[in-house]
């Protein structure tokens, strides 16, 4: 028995739409958040080919969210490896604090924002008390993770060879298959089709389990 695992970033309107699906086939995931970035009323984020990205309000992001796993993605998402240790030390602490507080539970894990960080960004979310962290290089999880500040994935969610790296995942036995995506990035009926495919995939498979990532840590 493996356990799957995947983490969305950004927390856009596009979650609608991937949290219908993943409810309809009862599949976990973590959401990673900038809590510095909502308004009041869902607001553009960015261009991505030619479409607007829009983020939720903040007011609803408890509603859309529930059920989930919630993660900081830090306050507005910059390089943390470029900032003062003033920001630094704000978009990590100050980010957990605000999820936790409008989602009323604990948010252990961080997700280093463009998958970037050092040994000083790496220490500021260790003391600001997270038990996880997504890192950057890809690579075969295993559980327990060897460095949790460092945990990474195997794979992107359009990967051509996700089956195939999933197959052999569980022919392996190490015990993880973890897969991350942003919603946004879901541009065609075609790719919406190939992801649902393959969530109804794994909520169907006996040999693996749906978990979010603070229960490797249990």
């Amino acid at each position: 028995m493996i356990k799957i695992i995947q983490t969305w970033d950004d927390g856009v309107c596009d979650d609608l739409r991937l949290i219908d699906i993943l409810r309809r086939h009862e599949a976990k995931a973590t959401f990673c958040l900038n809590p510095g970035l909502y308004q009041n009323e869902r607001s553009f984020g960015w261009m991505y080919e030619g479409r607007e990205v829009r983020r939720l309000s903040v007011q609803e992001l408890r509603h859309v969210y529930e059920g989930f796993e919630i993660c900081s993605h830090s306050m507005t998402h910059p390089r943390l490896t470029d900032v003062s240790p003033d920001q630094l030390q704000w978009e990590v602490t100050k980010s957990r604090k605000i999820l936790e507080n409008i989602f009323q539970k604990p948010v252990l894990g961080f997700c280093y924002p463009f998958n970037d960080f050092n040994d000083v960004v790496k220490n500021a979310v260790r003391s600001a008390g997270y038990t996880w962290a997504r890192g950057s290089d890809y690579q075969d999880p295993i559980s327990p993770p060897p460095d949790p500040l460092a945990f990474s994935p195997l794979c992107r969610f359009d990967d051509d060879d996700i089956m195939g790296k999933y197959d052999r995942a569980k022919q392996r036995g190490t015990g993880v298959f973890f897969f991350w995506g942003h919603s946004y990035q879901l541009t065609d009926e075609f790719m919406w089709e190939r992801l649902e495919s393959l969530i109804k995939h794994i909520s169907f498979d006996p040999d693996v389990q749906w978990s979010f990532v603070s229960d490797l840590f249990i």
